[in-house]
């Protein structure tokens, strides 16, 4: 096995595995209807159902087969988000129907990443890389002129919306080592959330807006590698009662889009296994 997807309850402290295989799949999105799972692998976008009796089916994104982990399903289920880097080289957004279809691009500056939804399905957020600076922007869905949130304080990526809209989450090496961050989804000053000896990456609000769910690495790890022992840790949305969930061997792929349930009662993620 290479790659195990599988959800954690965190009423019930307990796991469930979905589907395991031989590929390398990354980063599950669960779709408003609560009844599939999207992630992407070697390129491609995939529909995995949640109650795991059938493979995946991939999702057709016509020229878009380059696509990495940074995608997600709107808010009403009718679009999804992709970040892909075939038209030009660089991983650029675009939005396409949830069944598949032309993606439209939605930003021609580049790279840029996709990350999360507004709750009302109305704007991205996103790192974008300028001129080898890595900052968290927003868009609207159809395009237009991005908004900058965060100006070049270390390294900022991984942003998320709040369930209410007002905030967005993204990690920063502004202090030297990642951590968690928020700051306005309007624009403004940003507030550390956690202060922790480990590299945390990728924070994800829950849908009923008590708990972010986050990966930790060991504090001396640079980026967000694959295939190495990290937490995954859960906390309060304003960095209180942090507690580690469990341990296991992943990163990178692991859960870097949103990955939460519709009732937020679960989250989605996947366990590597080496390669030999």
């Amino acid at each position: 096995m290479r790659s195990s997807v599988e959800i954690y309850n965190i009423r019930t402290r307990q796991s469930r595995i979905v589907w395991q295989t031989s590929a390398l799949f990354e980063a599950p999105n669960w779709a408003p209807d609560g009844r599939f799972l999207m992630l992407n692998s070697d390129g491609l976008i995939y529909r995995l159902p949640v109650a795991g009796d059938t493979p995946p089916i991939i999702v057709d994104t016509e020229f878009a087969v380059a696509c990495n982990n940074d995608h997600g399903i709107s808010p009403d289920g009718t679009l999804v988000a992709i970040s892909d880097k075939v038209e030009f080289g660089k991983s650029a957004i675009y939005v396409l129907a949830a069944t598949g279809g032309k993606p439209r691009l939605v930003t021609p500056k580049l790279p840029s990443y996709w990350h999360g939804w507004s709750p009302d399905g109305q704007r991205f957020a996103y790192c974008g890389i300028r001129d080898d600076v890595f900052d968290i922007y927003t868009i609207a869905v159809e395009g237009g002129e991005e908004m900058r949130l965060t100006h070049g304080e270390g390294r900022n990526d991984g942003p998320d919306y709040s369930p209410d809209g007002n905030w967005i989450y993204f990690n920063s090496s502004r202090t030297g080592t990642m951590q968690i961050w928020r700051v306005p989804a309007l624009g403004g000053s940003a507030e550390r959330i956690t202060d922790s000896p480990y590299g945390d990456w990728f924070p994800h609000p829950s849908p009923k807006g008590d708990k972010i769910v986050f990966v930790s690495y060991d504090g001396d790890v640079f980026d967000h590698p694959r295939d190495l022992d990290v937490r995954v840790r859960l906390m309060d949305m304003d960095g209180s009662n942090v507690e580690t969930l469990f341990e296991l061997f992943g990163g990178q792929g692991t859960m870097n889009s949103p990955n939460w349930s519709p009732d937020g009662d679960e989250f989605a993620y996947v366990r590597y296994f080496p390669v030999s």
